[in-house]
């Protein structure tokens, strides 16, 4: 978006009556900055996930083994 908003604000040289093609592209610049600084935000989120694992034995005398996971709200789909 930043570079398509380049083009239209500092290549182009057409006037159009009914759309401000520099304006459109000061609005793309903006608008893909803002994309791209989201962008890192949510790369650089940290992200987490426990496993906690717990081994025993059962009235029976057999060996028990119980895997439990839990994450942050982020990883859920």
């Amino acid at each position: 978006m930043f570079v398509i908003g380049a083009i239209l604000t500092f290549a182009l040289n057409i006037q159009a009556t009914w759309i401000d093609l520099h304006l459109v592209g000061y609005i793309l610049m903006g608008a893909g900055v803002i994309v791209f600084i989201l962008g890192l935000v949510f790369m650089f989120r940290r992200r987490s996930s426990t496993t906690t694992v717990q081994s025993g034995v059962d009235a029976d005398g057999r060996n028990v083994t119980q895997h439990r996971t839990s994450t942050t709200p982020d990883d859920l789909p």
